[in-house]
């Protein structure tokens, strides 16, 4: 499976450092030196105005934001997980100001598939000079995802899975919990996708993918590239501990096509009906519950700032 960044030179460019540079951070996540180092690379960088936001949860992210944009920054830094990333990314969507990713936390699956290291000096050199790719984004009920989005047993997975465990077990952690918590629940699933009829039967879970490596590390779809325009769907009929085992173990290894419990295309607008309400999540971040699902793809909704392709 690659999970590669793919070249699109239309969409790219370089940029210096620019002159109003806004830091919106999770004070609870840790980077490289924290962000006392950020505040020193920043001002050595030759950052001409810094606007400086801290947040204790990353649903407070997008006010900071919005007074960022307020304020006139030319580029924001998202200093976080996936789920500060994914508040941040809904929030710049169609803004055209550049996003900088500073992967602090557990889980930075957008900043790893675009090949941003986990290493605080190099980001942010990347943020303040590497290229701007405009990137797709996924948009589900209204709300923009990055990484992925999914409803059902993902959904109460990703509800049920314990912080520390992820952190220490990573796609581990999710076959692991996701063993603990089946009830092997499948429902009445409908599925439509670009105008037509997909699936139409009993289904325990859906994914949609913007790119190959998904929640908990676990490589589940082979093609994503979050700047072709479209998403990868996936549905899952597995259902009981020995059906899931066979699902979560193959797609663990990145072979999740291999599993006969699973289905997958690729299109750029879903709608999905339940015939009861299933707890849906974005990027990692579990939301509430939902009888209906509108998902679509945002193409070039977002500009990110991502390493060279020679790196």
């Amino acid at each position: 499976m690659s999970t590669s960044t793919v070249d699109r030179p239309a969409t790219e460019t370089s940029a210096p450092p620019a002159g109003v540079v806004a830091v919106v951070a999770h004070r609870k996540k840790t980077f490289g030196g924290g962000l006392d180092e950020l505040r020193a690379n920043l001002v050595a960088a030759g950052v001409g105005q810094l606007l400086w936001y801290e947040v204790p949860k990353s649903r407070k992210a997008p006010k900071k934001v919005r007074k960022a944009l307020g304020k006139g920054a030319e580029l924001v830094l998202v200093w976080g997980g996936d789920g500060m990333v994914q508040r941040c990314a809904d929030t710049l969507a169609g803004s055209d100001v550049p996003m900088g990713i500073l992967p602090a936390g557990t889980a930075n699956l957008f900043a790893t598939n675009l090949g941003i290291p986990a290493d605080l000096p190099e980001a942010v050199r990347i943020a303040l000079h590497g290229r701007r790719r405009e990137l797709d984004l996924g948009r589900l009920n209204g709300e923009h995802f990055a990484v992925m989005a999914g409803a059902g047993f993902d959904g109460d997975l990703i509800r049920d899975a314990d912080r520390e465990l992820k952190g220490r077990l990573g796609r581990i952690a999710y076959v692991w919990t996701g063993l603990r918590h089946v009830r092997g629940e499948c429902v009445r699933t409908r599925i439509r996708v670009d105008g037509a009829d997909w699936f139409d039967g009993e289904a325990s879970c859906v994914l949609f993918g913007n790119v190959g490596t998904i929640t908990g590390g676990i490589p589940a779809f082979d093609d994503a590239r979050p700047d072709d325009g479209a998403l990868e769907i996936g549905v899952s009929t597995a259902s009981g501990a020995v059906d899931w085992a066979r699902t979560l173990g193959r797609m663990a290894a990145g072979r999740s096509e291999e599993s006969p419990f699973v289905r997958i295309t690729r299109g750029r607008k879903v709608t999905v009906r339940f015939a009861e309400p299933k707890t849906y999540e974005l990027d990692g971040g579990a939301r509430g519950t939902a009888k209906k699902l509108k998902v679509k793809t945002v193409p070039g909704a977002l500009t990110v700032c991502c390493p060279d392709p020679a790196e």
